[in-house]
């Protein structure tokens, strides 16, 4: 299949989250030690030369490297207001089960045919950053039989495809004129909501940039395999052989369908765009799916878990995770790769100047949040954050990734 990719009108090239199902992938979580803000941000524009130089040995395994940024370390790298919508991840905590809020300050996914091209990669960037960061987790995937999960189900049916794909994942400069201008990073501040207005790049987020949210879960393999096909297939919603979802009058209130099925105020589905691997271990026998999801407008995925674990309504909680048990959670910030390149850049055209790091920042306005506490450590709530419609569907013509055949749940 062909994909292609184009700048956004305003010349923003988005990073490569769009791509053909891919056999290997690795997903990488580092935490940046303090003091060594300066040296992360640097690195940000190499990461498209390493993935260049290792994809070079071998084009066809289609090599690619998504880059995400954690709340915490934006705070502690940049002077500017943090992207509006990017925040700590929201630990889910219902009555049975719980999705923790785990740390993260740079998430690396990286995607290609062959898992060797993805250890390579991996390797460098660890070489590159060795003594400035931890490793807080890192999972090797791998696509399982005809891209079912674990469980044996197909994983990604419901993915948006081609320019539904993209008006999902990425912000489009007519998302993000709003609200822009120095001002409303004031009005925020004074009102006690999130700060993240960017003036002359708008108050929800950068063009061409996204949101991704990752989970690793971890299944009980003997319980879920002690069910009758029925009996998995009714956790679901869908047919376990066919993959056809059951007529909405047979699914269950607590099916996963059902609980993630997000629909706006006018009736329309709110999508995101998953890309979940399977990863195992017979020795250890940890068997599990590693849950990555990219959205322009974050609140849909949020909304999407907290479905499934406080339930909707309030106990109807997704009958899966009697089966899957939630162990990491982290929220992140994929810009454009025209801000991977030169950040300092980016942040001048947007009016802040450069962006500066904790172990040498700059001085920047003072901007006063209404508390005492550092914003970035709130936990939002819904009214903190504008971007709970879904994005604006460009109207050009003029971005786009053509014949998008994903498959992911």
């Amino acid at each position: 299949m062909t994909v292609w990719q184009q700048a956004f009108p305003n010349g923003k090239s988005p990073q490569r989250v769009l791509v053909p199902p891919s056999p290997s992938a690795i997903f990488l979580v580092l935490t940046v030690r303090p003091g060594f803000e300066s040296r992360a941000k640097d690195f940000l524009s190499e990461i498209a030369g390493l993935t260049r130089t290792v994809g070079f040995r071998s084009r066809e395994a289609d090599l690619s490297c998504v880059t995400g940024i954690g709340a915490d370390l934006w705070a502690r790298m940049f002077t500017a207001p943090r992207p509006r919508g990017l925040h700590p991840f929201i630990e889910q905590r219902g009555d049975v089960h719980t999705a923790p809020s785990t740390p993260g300050d740079l998430l690396f996914h990286i995607r290609a045919r062959r898992i060797d091209m993805c250890f390579e990669l991996a390797r460098l960037i660890g070489d590159a950053l060795q003594g400035a960061v931890d490793v807080a987790d890192e999972v090797h995937g791998f696509r399982y039989f005809d891209e079912r999960d674990i469980l044996g189900f197909v994983d990604g049916t419901e993915n948006p495809e081609d320019q539904g794909a993209v008006d999902a994942v990425f912000r489009h400069p007519d998302d993000v004129a709003q609200d822009s201008g120095p001002e409303s990073i004031l009005d925020s501040a004074e009102a006690g909501a999130e700060v993240g207005a960017v003036p002359g790049d708008g108050a929800p987020g950068y063009p061409g940039s996204t949101f991704v949210i990752v989970q690793k879960y971890t299944h009980d393999m003997a319980a879920w395999d002690a069910l009758s096909v029925e009996e998995q297939e009714a956790a679901f919603g869908r047919h376990k052989l066919s993959d056809v979802e059951f007529a909405e009058e047979d699914k269950a209130p607590n099916s996963h369908l059902v609980l993630n099925s997000i629909e706006d105020e006018d009736g329309n589905d709110r999508e995101i765009v998953r890309d979940n691997m399977v990863f195992g271990s017979v020795g250890s026998e940890e068997y599990g799916t590693y849950f990555i999801a990219y959205a322009a407008d974050v609140t849909t995925t949020e909304q999407m878990l907290t479905n499934m674990f406080i339930g909707d309504p309030v106990g109807t909680y997704d009958r899966i995770l009697d089966f899957s048990t939630a162990v990491t959670g982290g929220l992140f910030f994929v810009p454009s790769q025209d801000f991977l390149d030169d950040p300092d850049g980016e942040l001048a055209e947007a009016g802040l100047g450069i962006g500066g790091a904790a172990s040498a920042k700059v001085d920047g306005p003072d901007i006063d949040d209404g508390s005492d506490d550092d914003p970035v450590a709130d936990e939002p709530t819904d009214s903190d954050d504008p971007t709970d419609s879904d994005p604006s569907a460009p109207t050009d013509g003029s971005l786009g990734i053509g014949s998008l055949n994903r498959r992911r749940q």
